[in-house]
C-alpha cells in the first residue's frame, strides 16, 4: 500500500491536474465550445486514473485491516458518497435530457420564426420592388409628358414669332394701304384752286406702332452676337488650320485672318451706306406714309437683306488685303481660299448696321496698350507685357460697350519688333475674285478708289504717313 501511495506522489498527477484546471480556468472565456469540452475530458481522464489510483490503496488497506477492519469507515463514508454520487448523475442526466429537448423545442420555434420573417420580408421585398416599377413607369411617362409640353411650348414660340411676324406684315400693308388711299383722294382733287379754297385739313397723326426692325431688334441683336462668337469658335480655327498648310508662320496666319475681319466690316459698312442712301432715295420720290422715311428705309432693308451684294464686298476685302503690306502670302496661292469665312463676316456686319444702335468692331493698333476691358490674351503671350504686339480678333462693340472680347498677343519690345519688321510684303495677286456687273458710277467710283490707294504718294513716303493713311482707312 505504501508503495502505491508513494507511486502516486511520484506520478504528480495531482499537481498536473490542478495546472490543467488552472490553465483552463484563465483561458475559458476566450476559447471555444470544443476547446473547453476538450479540456474538460482532458481533467476528467486524469481525475479518473487518480481515482482508480485511490480505489487500488482503499482495497489494499481494508485488506491489511483484516476481513472485518474499516467496515464501519466504508459504511458511514464510501457508502453514502457513492450513493449521493450516482443519484446526482441520474438527476443530472435526467435534466441533461429535460434541457436538451428544451433546447431542441427552442431551435424548432426559433427556426419557424426566422422562416416566417424571411418570407415577411420577401413579400415586402417583391411589394418594393412592385412600387418601384411603378415608380420607374410613371417617371418615364412625366418625361414623356414634360418632352411634350416642351414641344408645344416650342411650337407656340414658333406660333407666336409667326403671329408677331404677321402682325408686322399686316402694319406694313396698312402702312401701304394708307399711301395708296392718300395718292388716290389727292388724283381725284378737282383742281388745284378748289384745294387751295378748302379749309386746311390737319395732318394726320404719325402711327405709334413701331415698324419691323425695331420690333425684331433685340432678337436680331442676340443672334448676330452669338453668330459672331460663332465665327471666332469654328470658322475662324477652320480658316486657320487651312493657312497653316501652306503659311508656317502662325502669327503671319493670325495677321491674315485678323485683316480679313477687319477688311470686311470696312467693306460690309461701305456697302449698307450705299444701299441705304439707294433705298432712301428711291422711297423719297413716292413716300407720304405716317411712318418716318428712315423707319421705312430700315424695315426694307431688314426685310430685303438678301439683296445685299456679299460677292462684291468679298472681292473688295480680297483687293484690300493683296495690298496691305502687313501681310503676305506665298505666290502660288491667294486669299480666295479663305472667302467662305470673308463672305460670312461681311453678312453678320451688314447685318449688324441695321441694329439700334449698330454693332462694330473695335480699333486696335500694333504698340497700343494692351486693355483688359477689350481683349484677352492668347495663350503663347507674355502676360506681364504690356504692349499689343498683334490682334488675333477684334472686340465686338456697341457704342462704347464691349460685347464680346476679342484676343491679342502680348511681347516684349513689340514696337521695336515691329517697326523692324520689313513693310514690302505687298504683291500682286492673281484677280481670281469675279465679280458682278456694277453700275457704270459704281464701277468708276470703284476704278477710282482702287486708283487714289495704288498711286498714292504716302506709300511711298515715310512709314508715320502711310500708318496715317492705313489708319484712316481702316476708319472709313
Amino acid at each position: 500500500m505504501a508503495d502505491s501511495l508513494r507511486r502516486l506522489i511520484n506520478n504528480e498527477t495531482c499537481r498536473i491536474l490542478q495546472e490543467k484546471l488552472e490553465n483552463w480556468y484563465k483561458d475559458y472565456h476566450i476559447n471555444s465550445c470544443d476547446q473547453n469540452l476538450t479540456r474538460c475530458c482532458e481533467i476528467m481522464e486524469l481525475n479518473s486514473m487518480i481515482q482508480g489510483q485511490l480505489f487500488t490503496i482503499l482495497n489494499k488497506t481494508s485488506q491489511e485491516g483484516g476481513h472485518y477492519a474499516g467496515v464501519d469507515t466504508i459504511k458511514s463514508r464510501l457508502l453514502p458518497w457513492l450513493g449521493t454520487c450516482f443519484s446526482s448523475h441520474t438527476c443530472g442526466s435526467s435534466s441533461h435530457l429535460q434541457e436538451s429537448r428544451e433546447r431542441d423545442r427552442w431551435m424548432k420555434e426559433l427556426a419557424c420564426t426566422r422562416d416566417q420573417e424571411i418570407h415577411q420580408l420577401e413579400k415586402e421585398l417583391s411589394s418594393t420592388r412592385l412600387q418601384l416599377s411603378f415608380v420607374q413607369q410613371e417617371l418615364k411617362a412625366s418625361r414623356v409628358k414634360e418632352e411634350c409640353a416642351l414641344k408645344n411650348l416650342d411650337r407656340m414660340s414658333d406660333y407666336e414669332q409667326q403671329l408677331q411676324t404677321l402682325k408686322d406684315e399686316i402694319a406694313i400693308l396698312g402702312a401701304q394701304k394708307s399711301l395708296l388711299q392718300n395718292r388716290l383722294a389727292l388724283s381725284r382733287s378737282p383742281s388745284p384752286r378748289s384745294i387751295r379754297s378748302r379749309s386746311p385739313s390737319p395732318l394726320p397723326k404719325r402711327s405709334s406702332s413701331p415698324g419691323r426692325a425695331r420690333l425684331t431688334n433685340a432678337s436680331r441683336h442676340a443672334r448676330l452676337v452669338e453668330r459672331f462668337s460663332d465665327i471666332y469658335a469654328q470658322e475662324r480655327l477652320d480658316a486657320q488650320s487651312l493657312l497653316r498648310s501652306y503659311v508656317d508662320d502662325l502669327e503671319m496666319v493670325q495677321r491674315i485672318i485678323y485683316t480679313a475681319v477687319v477688311e470686311s466690316f470696312r467693306a460690309a459698312k461701305m456697302a449698307f451706306r450705299q444701299f441705304k442712301m439707294r433705298v432712301r432715295k428711291t422711297l423719297s420720290l413716292s413716300y407720304s406714309g405716317p411712318e418716318s422715311l428712315e423707319d421705312m428705309v430700315m424695315d426694307y432693308i431688314v426685310r430685303q437683306e438678301d439683296l445685299y451684294d456679299v460677292q462684291a464686298s468679298v472681292c473688295e476685302v480680297i483687293r484690300a488685303m493683296n495690298i496691305n503690306p502687313k501681310i503676305s502670302f506665298p505666290p502660288e496661292t491667294d486669299f480666295i481660299m479663305i472667302s467662305g469665312l470673308i463672305r460670312e463676316l461681311c453678312r453678320v456686319a451688314f447685318s449688324m448696321q441695321t441694329l439700334d444702335p449698330p454693332l462694330d468692331i473695335s480699333f486696335g493698333t500694333d504698340g497700343e496698350l494692351f486693355s483688359e476691358y477689350k481683349y484677352r490674351r492668347s495663350y503663347d503671350s507674355e502676360f506681364t507685357a504690356p504692349l499689343v504686339a498683334y490682334h488675333v480678333w477684334p472686340a465686338l462693340m456697341e457704342e462704347d460697350t464691349v460685347l464680346v472680347k476679342g484676343e491679342a498677343v502680348t511681347r516684349r519690345g513689340a514696337v521695336w519688333s515691329q517697326r523692324g519688321r520689313s513693310r514690302s510684303r505687298s504683291r500682286s495677286r492673281s484677280r481670281s475674285c469675279s465679280l458682278r456687273p456694277l453700275s457704270p458710277s459704281a464701277g468708276h467710283s470703284r476704278h477710282l478708289r482702287s486708283r487714289s490707294r495704288s498711286s498714292s504718294p504716302l506709300r511711298s513716303g515715310s512709314p508715320s504717313k502711310w500708318a496715317c493713311a492705313e489708319l484712316r482707312r481702316s476708319w472709313l
